[in-house]
């Protein structure tokens, strides 16, 4: 039998027409081509925990594995928009990577600078700090889930929503045993507990909690802070998404992640069976690097 996930948290990224899989030392992106062909790739994962290992640390992990993941995002997002259009289409990684940028400080402002702020310029009316990070950070909660229930409706987003559904699937296809092959992929949910969109949202409930503990001291140390702490934020965030992809039994941790779950109704859709081979041929490719493939065919 192939190992599970107990020995390694396989994961993903749905992509522009296709799917990124991710392994212990490797990563592979499969696209579909404007042909209908499969474009498939893989690429080590050079990873400077493996150099520094104190940065394998609980807590100091999560911030090398968001770094690793923004990483391997951008390189997966540049291949799969210049496979899945003609070649006159095609983008520079410089072009990715600059957008990629523009999009991030976008984030930021919007969703961390904006709210603090709006409701800064309330403080006469709500004198008390602590109730207005609360309310802060709740308007970041609704903010966030309006944005991805508006972007849902595009039609290319829809599509790679539908290819996420597709990653999720064959993920939990391979955690129980499940031959590689469309209709056996088919069958299992498009909700994964390990899905970044749970770890996004459990980053949007601890800034209520620890902006509201910290960020009261000015407007500078504020906006200061806010940024600051989202590394922080983010490594407590991903030891949360560990324990309750480790744990899946707890009624505790189950809780903690049902939230997650909901809203990935908004950011999975059912794939069909073209979108589920693409995600399929990115995870054997994986698996064929990792040296699994073979227990999996024999599974």
């Amino acid at each position: 039998m192939p190992a599970r996930a107990e020995d390694h948290f396989y994961g993903g990224q749905a992509v522009l027409e296709g799917v990124m899989m991710r392994g212990r030392d490797h990563w592979a992106i499969a696209v579909r081509r404007p042909d209908q062909s499969i474009h498939v790739e893989s690429h080590d994962i050079r990873s400077v925990g493996s150099r520094f290992p104190f940065l394998r640390k609980p807590g100091i992990r999560g911030v090398l594995a968001l770094g690793q993941a923004l990483t391997i995002g951008v390189r997966a997002l540049t291949i799969s928009a210049n496979q899945s259009v003609e070649d006159e289409e095609k983008l520079t990684p410089r072009q990715i990577a600059l957008s990629m940028v523009f999009a991030f400080v976008l984030f930021i402002g919007v969703f961390v600078i904006a709210p603090f702020l709006g409701f800064r310029l309330l403080r006469h009316r709500v004198p008390s700090s602590l109730v207005r990070n609360i309310l802060e950070g709740v308007f970041r909660v609704l903010l966030f889930l309006a944005y991805l229930a508006v972007i849902g409706r595009m039609k290319e987003i829809r599509r790679v929503f539908e290819y996420h559904g597709a990653e999720h699937k064959t993920i939990a296809a391979y955690e129980h045993g499940e031959p590689m092959e469309p209709t056996g992929v088919a069958k299992y949910s498009t909700l994964h507990v390990r899905c970044g969109t749970n770890f996004l949202l459990i980053v949007m409930i601890l800034t209520i909690l620890i902006y509201a503990a910290f960020g009261n001291h000015g407007l500078l140390w504020g906006i200061v802070f806010r940024v600051v702490a989202i590394p922080v934020i983010a490594g407590i965030s991903y030891e949360m998404l560990r324990l309750g992809a480790r744990y899946p039994r707890s009624a505790l941790l189950r809780g903690l992640m049902t939230p997650g779950l909901w809203l990935q109704r908004i950011t999975t859709k059912p794939p069909d069976v073209a979108q589920i081979q693409v995600a399929i041929q990115s995870f054997r490719e994986v698996l064929r690097r990792e040296g699994t493939l073979a227990s999996v065919e024999e599974a």
